[in-house]
Order: structure tokens, then sequence, then C-alpha cells
């Protein structure tokens, strides 16, 4: 097994003066105009170019990048480090990853870190603890940004020094294009529409909004002591997040490769890494029975 602690947030490095609570919200134009702009092309043009085979082309470009990039990729082993992989396999699944149209392999680390590291201290801004109204904590997370007062400093490691990952990085949203050109050879802008437009704009959606979800309602198998922010399973979403909406589970092991750990709870993201296990190209799988020592910081929710 590699040497790291399974449930470290692994980029973060806390300064002495850190604070999660005090900070500001403001506009991030790169962001909301990415995602409004992808919003706004599926609301208008999606219906004007609806056709069952572009409803397919949606569905299946929709599910291969949240499972294979953002589920596998980006989640369970570039944050995580939850499994290992050949170097070439790893870029491949972070570019699918990045094509899910969020934004690149840095800021999504660096997003998911400084969150990951706030819901675990006893209190946090309410941006990192989704505790803001619905419509207000979509509009927070979709278009604006939170400036700490006293921020953390972030060590991405080999990452941050991977010339593929810095290109991804700063050419995340030109991702699209070369996706968006084989789509328009296959079937014209019906496919582009589909397969761009309204997949991004239904994948940062439908992140935020099962985000907001996990953390405000839904069953509870855990309670991590001293978090101020408790995670929640999504029972419905299992499918189409693969596996990342059994939150509450993700919680109590966040270094585990398996997320769905009980009787009936669909992975299809942990499927797929147990599929490269049998091909020979993943390895140092990590499940809870392998981090014994995270039971102590764990408490049974009461039903």
């Amino acid at each position: 097994m590699t040497h790291h602690d399974p449930c470290a947030v692994n980029s973060l490095r806390p300064l002495p003066n850190s604070d999660a609570v005090a900070g500001r919200v403001s506009w991030d134009p790169v962001h909301s105009l990415w995602n409004g702009g992808m919003l706004a092309a599926a609301v208008v043009l999606g219906p004007l170019t609806f056709s069952p085979t572009a409803l397919l082309v949606f569905l299946v470009t929709t599910g291969a990048t949240l499972l294979l990039g953002h589920s596998v990729g980006l989640h369970r082993r570039l944050i995580h480090r939850s499994f290992d992989c050949p170097l070439w396999l790893e870029r491949v699944l972070v570019w699918v990853g990045v094509a899910v149209g969020m934004s690149g392999p840095l800021w999504m680390i660096r997003t998911h870190d400084l969150r990951d590291r706030a819901q675990r201290q006893p209190d946090c801004h309410p941006y990192l603890s989704h505790r803001a109204p619905m419509w207000l904590d979509g509009w927070r997370q979709l278009h604006c940004r939170l400036e700490l007062q006293h921020p953390p400093e972030f060590d991405f490691g080999r990452v941050e020094r991977d010339p593929f990952y810095v290109w991804l990085e700063r050419t995340w949203m030109l991702q699209q294009v070369p996706i968006a050109l084989i789509l328009y050879a296959l079937g014209g802008w019906p496919f582009v529409i589909w397969g761009v437009c309204v997949r991004v704009a239904a994948s940062v959606t439908g992140h935020w909004f099962v985000g907001h979800l996990a953390h405000r309602r839904g069953p509870q198998t855990w309670l991590v002591s001293e978090a101020g922010v408790q995670a929640h399973d999504v029972p419905w979403a299992a499918i189409p997040t693969m596996g990342e909406a059994w939150h509450n589970n993700h919680h109590a092991y966040p270094g585990s490769a398996r997320i769905g750990l009980y009787p009936g709870q669909s992975d299809w993201g942990f499927r797929f890494i147990q599929l490269l296990e049998r091909l020979g190209l993943a390895w140092n799988i990590r499940t809870p029975e392998l981090m014994p020592a995270r039971q102590a910081a764990l408490q049974e929710a009461r039903r």
C-alpha cells in the first residue's frame, strides 16, 4: 500500500492562523460565465435540437464522463489516492474528468480539499457547509468563490509539476472543442448541443444539487467525531453519480475506493475500479476493511 493517511486532506497545509469561518463570497466571472453560458445554451437550444439520438448522445457522454472521469479519475484517484494505476491511465481518466466541464484538475483538488478540511472543523463558513438556502447556495457554488481572510496553503505535489496537468488547468474549457468536433462530424449541431452544452450544464448543476442535499438531509449511518458538518446519503442519486451519492459513507471513510458499502448501495465507480484490477491496471485498492483505525473517529448515527 501507499504510505499516507487514507483519511488525510492530501493537498492542504494549514497555517497557524488558518480559519475556515471568516471570509467573503465574491463573484467568480470565469466559472459564472461558463456555467451560465452552458445552462443558457441547454435551456434555449436543447429543445430546438432535441431528437432521440441526441438524447442518447447526452446519456452516453454524461454517464461516461461522470463514471470514468469525475468519480474514478478525479475523485477516487487524484484527490483521495484510494487506488494505484499506471500514470498514463491516470492521465486519461483525469482528462475525462476535466471534460465533465467543472474546471481544471488543480482547481478541483483545491476546492474539494478546502471544503473537506473545513467540514471536519467544529465550524466553517456557510459556503463550505452548504448552510445557505438552496437558491442562495446554488448561486454561490456555481457563480462565486470564497475568499477566506486566513486561508491555508496548498501543496499539490507531483500534480502541479506534471506538464500535462498544468496544461489541462490552463485549457480546461478548450477541452470541449475536440469533443464538439467529433460530435458535429457524427450528428451535426444536435449532437454538439446535447453532447456538450446540455451535458456540461446537467453535470455541473447536478454536482452542486446532490452536494447540497448530501450536507442537509437524508439517511445517515455514521457521525464523524468533532466534525461540524455531517454528511447524508442521497439514495435516488446513487446511479447518476456512480456511487458518489452515498456521501455519509464517504465522510466516514474518505480514503476508501468503495463508497457504496452496504447491500443495495449501487457503486459503479468501485465496480469500474474492480474491472481495472482484473485487467492488471489497478492495485492497492483501499476499502474500509483496510482502515481499522478510522473506527475511533466514528459513531453510529441514531436511526
